[in-house]
Protein backbone atom coordinates (compact mmCIF):
# COMPACT_ATOMS: atom_id res chain seq x y z
CA UNK A 1 0.00 0.00 0.00
CA UNK A 2 1.48 2.88 -1.21
CA UNK A 3 2.45 5.92 1.56
CA UNK A 4 -0.20 8.83 1.83
CA UNK A 5 1.73 11.94 0.52
CA UNK A 6 0.77 13.89 3.38
CA UNK A 7 1.56 11.73 5.82
CA UNK A 8 4.44 11.31 3.66
CA UNK A 9 5.45 15.19 4.62
CA UNK A 10 4.82 14.97 7.92
CA UNK A 11 7.21 11.55 8.43
CA UNK A 12 9.61 13.44 6.12
CA UNK A 13 9.64 17.00 8.45
CA UNK A 14 9.92 14.50 11.65
CA UNK A 15 13.08 13.53 9.94
CA UNK A 16 14.60 16.48 9.42
CA UNK A 17 13.59 18.00 12.51
CA UNK A 18 15.46 15.27 14.01
CA UNK A 19 18.19 15.42 12.67
CA UNK A 20 19.15 19.17 12.67
CA UNK A 21 18.05 18.00 16.72
CA UNK A 22 20.45 15.24 17.22
CA UNK A 23 23.57 15.73 14.32
CA UNK A 24 23.44 17.90 12.10
CA UNK A 25 21.26 19.76 9.34
CA UNK A 26 20.85 17.22 6.03
CA UNK A 27 22.41 17.96 2.67
CA UNK A 28 23.91 15.39 0.74
CA UNK A 29 25.25 16.58 -2.85
CA UNK A 30 28.75 16.98 -0.94
CA UNK A 31 28.93 13.35 -0.46
CA UNK A 32 28.93 13.16 -4.50
CA UNK A 33 32.37 15.01 -4.47
CA UNK A 34 33.52 12.72 -1.69
CA UNK A 35 32.67 9.43 -3.28
CA UNK A 36 34.75 11.00 -6.30
CA UNK A 37 37.39 11.83 -3.89
CA UNK A 38 37.89 8.32 -2.84
CA UNK A 39 37.74 6.70 -6.10
CA UNK A 40 40.03 9.34 -7.26
CA UNK A 41 42.42 8.52 -4.20
CA UNK A 42 42.20 5.14 -5.48
CA UNK A 43 43.48 5.74 -8.64
CA UNK A 44 45.52 8.65 -7.04
CA UNK A 45 47.00 7.90 -3.81
CA UNK A 46 49.07 10.96 -3.79
CA UNK A 47 45.85 13.19 -4.13
CA UNK A 48 45.01 13.01 -0.49
CA UNK A 49 47.78 13.26 2.03
CA UNK A 50 47.93 12.99 6.47
CA UNK A 51 50.94 15.47 6.55
CA UNK A 52 50.48 15.26 10.49
CA UNK A 53 47.89 12.31 12.04
CA UNK A 54 44.77 14.26 12.02
CA UNK A 55 45.19 16.70 9.27
CA UNK A 56 44.25 16.12 5.66
CA UNK A 57 44.83 17.89 2.84
CA UNK A 58 45.27 17.32 -1.07
CA UNK A 59 45.92 18.26 -4.65
CA UNK A 60 42.42 18.94 -5.35
CA UNK A 61 41.79 22.38 -4.36
CA UNK A 62 38.34 21.78 -3.65
CA UNK A 63 39.20 18.90 -1.21
CA UNK A 64 41.94 20.97 0.54
CA UNK A 65 39.55 23.61 1.22
CA UNK A 66 38.29 24.75 5.04
CA UNK A 67 41.37 22.86 6.46
CA UNK A 68 41.11 19.68 4.43
CA UNK A 69 37.62 19.11 5.57
CA UNK A 70 36.57 16.87 2.25
CA UNK A 71 40.01 15.64 1.99
CA UNK A 72 39.78 13.93 6.03
CA UNK A 73 36.10 13.09 4.72
CA UNK A 74 37.10 11.14 1.56
CA UNK A 75 39.86 9.92 3.33
CA UNK A 76 38.00 8.49 6.11
CA UNK A 77 34.24 8.16 4.77
CA UNK A 78 32.32 6.00 7.69
CA UNK A 79 31.14 9.58 8.81
CA UNK A 80 27.34 10.51 9.31
CA UNK A 81 26.69 12.52 6.26
CA UNK A 82 28.32 9.31 3.67
CA UNK A 83 26.72 6.73 5.76
CA UNK A 84 23.22 9.03 5.49
CA UNK A 85 23.58 8.87 1.27
CA UNK A 86 24.43 5.02 1.33
CA UNK A 87 21.18 4.49 4.04
CA UNK A 88 19.15 6.47 1.27
CA UNK A 89 20.28 4.42 -1.92
CA UNK A 90 19.50 1.38 1.04
CA UNK A 91 16.10 2.90 1.50
CA UNK A 92 15.08 3.49 -2.29
CA UNK A 93 16.29 -0.50 -3.16
CA UNK A 94 13.89 -1.57 -0.26
CA UNK A 95 10.66 0.83 -0.84
CA UNK A 96 11.04 -0.62 -4.24
CA UNK A 97 11.22 -4.02 -3.50
CA UNK A 98 8.72 -3.85 -0.95
CA UNK A 99 6.07 -2.20 -4.15
CA UNK A 100 7.35 -5.08 -5.77
CA UNK A 101 10.09 -4.80 -7.74
CA UNK A 102 10.79 -2.05 -10.55
CA UNK A 103 9.95 -4.22 -13.74
CA UNK A 104 6.90 -5.50 -11.44
CA UNK A 105 4.25 -3.17 -12.74
CA UNK A 106 5.63 -0.38 -15.68
CA UNK A 107 2.36 1.04 -15.08
CA UNK A 108 2.71 2.74 -11.90
CA UNK A 109 4.21 6.01 -13.31
CA UNK A 110 1.56 9.02 -13.70
CA UNK A 111 -1.13 8.86 -17.02
CA UNK A 112 0.56 12.53 -17.71
CA UNK A 113 4.37 10.88 -18.49
CA UNK A 114 2.66 8.10 -20.89
CA UNK A 115 0.57 10.90 -22.76
CA UNK A 116 3.40 12.74 -23.09
CA UNK A 117 6.55 10.14 -23.57
CA UNK A 118 5.25 6.82 -24.02
CA UNK A 119 6.02 3.82 -22.40
CA UNK A 120 9.43 3.64 -23.35
CA UNK A 121 12.16 2.76 -20.37
CA UNK A 122 14.58 4.52 -22.32
CA UNK A 123 13.11 7.98 -22.87
CA UNK A 124 12.43 7.47 -19.22
CA UNK A 125 15.95 6.82 -17.52
CA UNK A 126 17.59 9.02 -20.21
CA UNK A 127 14.86 12.06 -19.09
CA UNK A 128 16.04 11.13 -14.94
CA UNK A 129 19.65 10.86 -15.47
CA UNK A 130 19.64 13.81 -17.40
CA UNK A 131 17.48 15.65 -14.61
CA UNK A 132 19.55 14.38 -12.48
CA UNK A 133 22.29 15.77 -13.81
CA UNK A 134 21.30 19.28 -14.00
CA UNK A 135 20.06 19.27 -10.35
CA UNK A 136 23.21 17.77 -9.33
CA UNK A 137 25.51 20.00 -11.27
CA UNK A 138 23.20 23.09 -10.05
CA UNK A 139 23.43 22.50 -6.40
CA UNK A 140 27.35 21.94 -6.83
CA UNK A 141 27.45 25.35 -8.05
CA UNK A 142 24.90 26.56 -5.65
CA UNK A 143 27.20 25.13 -2.82
CA UNK A 144 24.79 22.72 -1.74
CA UNK A 145 21.53 20.59 -2.77
CA UNK A 146 17.82 20.78 -2.62
CA UNK A 147 17.90 19.50 1.08
CA UNK A 148 20.76 21.31 2.68
CA UNK A 149 19.51 24.54 1.08
CA UNK A 150 15.64 24.08 0.97
CA UNK A 151 14.70 21.93 3.41
CA UNK A 152 17.36 22.23 6.12
CA UNK A 153 17.74 25.87 5.31
CA UNK A 154 14.15 26.70 5.85
CA UNK A 155 13.69 24.85 8.61
CA UNK A 156 16.44 27.00 10.30
CA UNK A 157 15.00 29.78 9.09
CA UNK A 158 17.93 31.02 6.69
CA UNK A 159 16.75 33.48 4.63
CA UNK A 160 19.50 31.56 1.99
CA UNK A 161 16.60 28.57 2.14
CA UNK A 162 13.62 30.77 1.61
CA UNK A 163 15.27 31.87 -1.93
CA UNK A 164 16.72 28.83 -2.66
CA UNK A 165 13.11 27.33 -2.53
CA UNK A 166 11.77 30.03 -4.31
CA UNK A 167 14.16 30.13 -7.04
CA UNK A 168 13.66 26.05 -7.19
CA UNK A 169 9.81 26.40 -7.73
CA UNK A 170 10.69 29.54 -10.40
CA UNK A 171 12.37 27.01 -12.68
CA UNK A 172 10.66 23.85 -11.44
CA UNK A 173 7.41 25.10 -13.09
CA UNK A 174 7.81 26.44 -16.62
CA UNK A 175 9.72 23.11 -16.81
CA UNK A 176 7.07 21.12 -15.70
CA UNK A 177 4.68 22.84 -18.12
CA UNK A 178 7.07 22.67 -21.13
CA UNK A 179 7.79 18.92 -20.57
CA UNK A 180 4.58 17.82 -19.38
CA UNK A 181 2.42 20.21 -22.29
CA UNK A 182 -0.25 17.41 -23.23
CA UNK A 183 -2.29 15.89 -20.69
CA UNK A 184 -3.39 12.72 -19.25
Amino acid sequence: MPLNWKTGGVLLGFVFFLAVLLVKPIGVSTQFVILDAIVADVANPELITEPEAGTYTSTNAYLAKSNGKYAKNAANPLNYSFVFVIAMMIGAFMSAKLRGGIGADERKLPAIWYANYGDTPVARYSVAFVGGFIVLYGARLAGGCTSGHMMSGMMQTSLSGYLFAAGAFAAAVPVALLMYKKEA
